[in-house]
């Protein structure tokens, strides 16, 4: 590809898949000359970002956003790309002891005996309305307000956990969120039956300053010369 602009690529993009973008992001610059600018927030956040006319030229949301997306003309729909799965998953601060959570009795026994519990957004992140929902289910989320610690997003969240979270606490996110996180350990996927694996694509925007450029970006971040990176990410293959 030859395409020279002044202008970035622009990139609106949930959290999730901020590892595999950044990585990708200099390869593609120092191939292109077009530099990548990305802004990683909720998928919420994001979503309504895009809507609300943020300049934009590749958007990365779950799948079902992207459609109805799609279903307004506000992405070109032959361009949605899977990237893969991402689970929902437990974490703690580097050096904190992994609590038990192998099923719903041993997962509720660690949340009740946590000291806080760190989680994006409730009501407008991904991972956060899962927790909200599995606090709910398990008949402690009232007795669980007290010690929520709730951010805009996963990463935001993520970061409080490890700087300032007290020992004992438990944050829960998307998994890869957790492991581009600095001094926060993966302990598992949520357990059945409150596993959640999150499908994410991207896709060009129909009002992308060039397509072109947007395309070819789109295309490897979701093609097999990626795939190791992804899955390094923390996204499980979309066949599995």
């Amino acid at each position: 590809m030859t395409e020279r602009r002044a202008e970035p690529l622009r990139v609106l993009s949930a959290g999730a898949a901020k590892s595999v973008v950044q990585a990708l992001a200099g390869t593609f610059e120092g191939e292109t000359g077009i530099r990548v600018e990305a802004t990683f927030d909720s998928a919420g956040v994001t979503r309504d970002a895009f809507i609300g006319g943020a300049a934009c030229d590749i958007v990365i949301l779950p799948a079902a956003m992207q459609d109805t997306l799609a279903s307004q003309g506000r992405i070109d729909a032959g361009s949605i790309a899977a990237l893969g799965r991402v689970p929902t998953g437990v974490a703690v601060a580097s050096g904190d002891p992994s609590p038990a959570v192998a099923d719903a009795d041993a997962l509720c026994a660690s949340l009740v005996a946590a000291t806080a519990l760190y989680c994006p957004d409730t009501m407008r992140a991904t991972a956060g309305i899962h927790f909200a929902g599995v606090l709910r289910t398990l008949g402690i989320y009232e007795a669980s307000m007290s010690k929520l610690r709730r951010y805009p997003n996963g990463a935001r969240a993520m970061e409080a956990l490890a700087e300032n979270g007290p020992q004992g606490a438990i944050g829960c996110t998307q998994i890869t969120e957790i492991l581009y996180t600095p001094r926060v350990v993966l302990v598992a996927p949520l357990p059945a039956p409150f596993e959640l694996a999150t499908t994410y694509a991207v896709a060009v925007s129909s009002s992308a300053a060039s397509s072109r450029s947007a395309r070819v970006f789109a295309a490897r971040l979701a093609g097999p010369e990626t795939q190791a990176l992804r899955r390094a990410g923390g996204f499980l293959d979309r066949s599995t």
